[in-house]
C-alpha cells in the first residue's frame, strides 16, 4: 500500500474561507484516504503548530491560504520563515484563494501585504526558487472540487497546464461564462433582470463579469448544485488579479458600450454582433419580468 501523501495548510490573513470550503466536499471522507494532514486548521492533523516547529516534518504539498504578510506569524515565527522551512523539500506549493495568489481584499489594510507570487496581477520575485513548483488556485474561495482534484493530480503526479498565473487550465482555461444558463439573453443583449430573478443577461447593466473571468463555476457546480449566476447573482470576478474591483453592481460604460469586453473579443466584432442581435425581436424574450406568482405561460404567445 503506498504510503499517504503528506499535507501542511498553512492560514496568513484569512478569513478560512477556503479551509471551510473544503469542508463542504462532497466526497470528502473518501478522499482523505489517500492523504495525511500534517496540519490543517481545522481538519484533525498529526502535528500542532508547536510541534511542526519542534520537529520539522517533511510534506508532500504545502498549501498556503490568506495574504502574506511581512509582519504576521504564527506560533512566534514569522510566515516566511514557515515557508523557508517547508517549502523546499515539497513537491508542490499551492496557493488557495485568491488572496494567497494575488493577496485579496487584504491588501487594502497595509504595506508589505501580497500574494505568493503576485500583488495583483503584477509578478514578485521574493519566491522565484519555488515558481515551478507552484499551483495557483485562486476564488474567493476555491471551489472545493477545484481544490480536491488538484491535490488529487498532484499525488498521482499527473501533468498539469498552466497560464501565466499558474492557474491549471483545466479549471481555469475558460470564463465562467461558459455554461452560463443566461447565454441566450446575452447573445441577444437582454439584461432585464432583477437580483434572484432566472430571467435576463446580468452583463450589461448589472456588472457580472462572467465574461472575461476564468473559471469553471457554471462547469463544476458549487456542492454539485448551483453557482451565482443560475440563482441571479452576478460573477465577481474573484478568480481574477484585480478582485476585489468597486462598483461590482453596475457595468461601466463608454457612450453605451460596455468599458470590459468579453474575453478575447475585439471592439469592431463585438459592435457588429451587438447592432445584429438588437435587430431581432423576440417576442419570449422581450416581455416583461413577470412576478413570482404570475409565472410565464407559453400557451398564451400561441393563442
Amino acid at each position: 500500500m503506498n504510503s499517504p501523501v503528506r499535507l501542511l495548510w498553512l492560514s496568513a490573513l484569512t478569513c478560512n474561507g477556503n479551509a471551510h470550503a473544503l469542508l463542504n466536499y462532497p466526497d470528502l471522507e473518501h478522499w482523505q484516504h489517500r492523504f495525511e494532514w500534517l496540519y490543517h486548521p481545522l481538519l484533525p492533523s498529526r502535528f500542532s503548530l508547536g510541534e511542526l516547529l519542534a520537529q520539522q516534518p517533511e510534506c508532500d504539498i504545502l498549501i498556503l491560504e490568506g495574504t502574506l504578510d511581512s509582519n504576521f506569524s504564527k506560533a512566534g515565527k514569522d510566515l516566511t520563515e514557515w515557508i523557508e522551512i517547508f517549502a523546499p523539500a515539497a513537491r508542490a506549493v499551492v496557493t488557495v484563494g485568491s488572496c494567497a495568489t494575488f493577496g485579496g481584499i487584504f491588501l487594502e489594510g497595509g504595506e508589505g501585504r501580497s500574494g505568493l507570487h503576485f500583488r495583483r496581477g503584477e509578478r514578485r520575485d521574493a519566491y522565484d526558487a519555488l515558481w515551478e513548483k507552484s499551483i495557483s488556485l485562486p476564488g474567493c474561495p476555491v471551489q472545493p472540487e477545484i481544490l480536491a482534484s488538484t491535490l488529487e493530480m498532484l499525488a498521482q503526479e499527473t501533468p498539469l497546464d498552466l497560464d501565466v498565473y499558474r492557474r491549471p487550465l483545466l479549471f481555469y482555461g475558460t470564463t465562467v461564462h461558459n455554461g452560463c444558463t443566461r447565454n441566450e439573453y446575452f447573445e441577444y443583449k437582454i439584461d432585464e433582470h432583477r437580483f434572484g430573478e432566472m430571467e435576463g443577461c446580468m452583463f450589461y447593466e448589472h456588472g457580472c463579469q462572467g465574461t472575461y473571468t476564468h473559471g469553471s463555476c457554471n462547469r463544476i457546480l458549487w456542492n454539485n448544485v448551483n453557482s451565482k449566476t443560475r440563482i441571479g447573482q452576478p460573477c465577481m470576478g474573484c478568480t481574477e488579479p484585480d478582485f476585489p474591483t468597486t462598483g461590482l453592481w453596475e457595468t461601466r460604460k463608454h457612450m453605451g458600450i460596455p468599458a470590459r469586453l468579453p474575453a478575447g473579443i475585439p471592439k469592431r466584432a463585438y459592435l457588429s454582433l451587438a447592432g445584429v442581435a438588437k435587430a431581432f425581436h423576440i417576442e419570449r424574450f422581450r416581455r416583461p419580468i413577470l412576478d413570482p406568482v404570475e409565472r410565464y405561460d407559453p400557451m398564451k404567445e400561441q393563442e
